[in-house]
């Protein structure tokens, strides 16, 4: 079993703490993303776990190992990191069979093992060429097959798509979905794209600055955001927030436009509390050309500022008391700048937030 637990587990570089004493259990087979801006502290707590970083506090195990303690080679992960790190004047053959061969596995085993990773990620006719003669997909399948020829505990990705373009990250996207279904084993990836983290992931840990944020399902984490941070992170576009306060049973706005509470909310804000009002794009549409009906919501005339289409939806800004957000307008209707529209907004979706503090209101619950 290859359950990975991380227990106060802290970083310092001198003065400077870059993860600060996080707990997070791993389960085995599971594939768990860590996401979070740039210098959150996802990558560091990844070489933590795969030995390339020594840890300042806490407690690392794979299995039932306390592994704190041991070098890589020992921990029995396997690592596939951005640049691809092949040989360059090795074929993919040897690029695929040379970790076994240092380790001093016999000529049978190692070829075994690589006709096994060449038939899961289709590299069985690119086996004679060079790094240089392959695509960039195709660099990455192999960095991915060096890593499961040694039939690891777990595998490690550091952000392993960063270097390819839109239609090719889309398409390995999909490929080391595939992998994680046939080659089941425990997955510890590592972005700051939270596509990625949303397609790809059983859990995702939101990371901010060497702390744990959030963890859960990505739709767990899309639909129910313990605070602003997490609630702008995930989600393309991300959600809006709208600065408000309680007052008579109504989100009253900057302008003095007043909302329904949303029922399930009602119950977690008191009056006169200064809150934001979260509405992702989706939930704010132009009525006819959104998608369901809410139960409960509020229409607000508004000014489209700039429309972009993108097919069969439009992505709309425009101003809800003064503050800019972003609407969705689905089918194929063309909208001019400054045309007015009534946008309903859907309340049953909504979020409050505390503002002192940005955690949700339900987080009092």
């Amino acid at each position: 079993m290859a359950e990975i637990t991380l227990k106060a587990v802290e970083k310092h570089y001198g003065a400077l703490r870059v993860v600060h004493g996080i707990d997070l259990d791993i389960a085995h087979e599971e594939f768990v993303v860590l996401v979070g801006p740039s210098g959150c502290g996802k990558s560091t707590t990844l070489r933590m776990i795969a030995g390339l970083e020594e840890i300042t506090g806490g407690e690392i195990r794979i299995g039932e190992r306390v592994v704190n303690d041991l070098p890589p080679r020992k921990r029995n992960i396997s690592m596939v990191f951005q640049n691809y790190a092949l040989y360059p004047h090795m074929t993919v053959r040897e690029n695929l069979g040379f970790g076994l061969k240092i380790a001093g596995q016999g000529a049978d085993m190692i070829a075994g093992r690589v006709a096994e990773a060449a038939d899961i990620l289709g590299l069985a006719e690119l086996l004679d060429r060079t790094p240089a003669e392959l695509s960039g997909g195709q660099r990455q399948r192999v960095a991915m097959g060096r890593a499961i020829v040694r039939h690891p505990d777990a595998f490690l990705f550091d952000e392993p798509l960063s270097n390819l373009d839109a239609k090719l990250r889309g398409q390995m996207r999909a490929e080391i979905k595939k992998l994680h279904q046939k080659v089941r084993t425990t997955v510890v990836y590592v972005t700051h794209d939270q596509i990625e983290a949303m397609t790809l992931a059983d859990r995702i840990v939101v990371m901010r600055a060497g702390h744990i944020e959030q963890v859960g399902t990505p739709i767990e984490v899309f639909n129910h955001p313990v605070n602003t941070f997490v609630a702008t992170f995930i989600g393309s576009p991300p959600m809006n927030l709208v600065p408000a306060r309680i007052s008579g049973g109504k989100v009253i706005l900057k302008d003095g436009t007043a909302v329904p509470v949303p029922s399930r909310l009602a119950g977690n804000v008191r009056e006169g509390q200064e809150v934001t009002l979260g509405l992702r794009p989706d939930d704010i549409c132009p009525v006819d050309f959104g998608l369901g009906q809410p139960v409960e919501y509020a229409d607000l005339t508004l000014r489209v500022d700039i429309a972009e289409p993108l097919g069969t939806e439009s992505l709309i800004y425009t101003r809800i008391a003064g503050q800019d957000v972003q609407a969705k307008l689905y089918g194929t209707r063309i909208v001019e700048a400054g045309e007015e529209m009534v946008f309903r907004l859907a309340l049953d979706n909504a979020h409050l937030f505390n503002v002192e503090t940005g955690q949700s209101v339900m987080a009092a619950v």
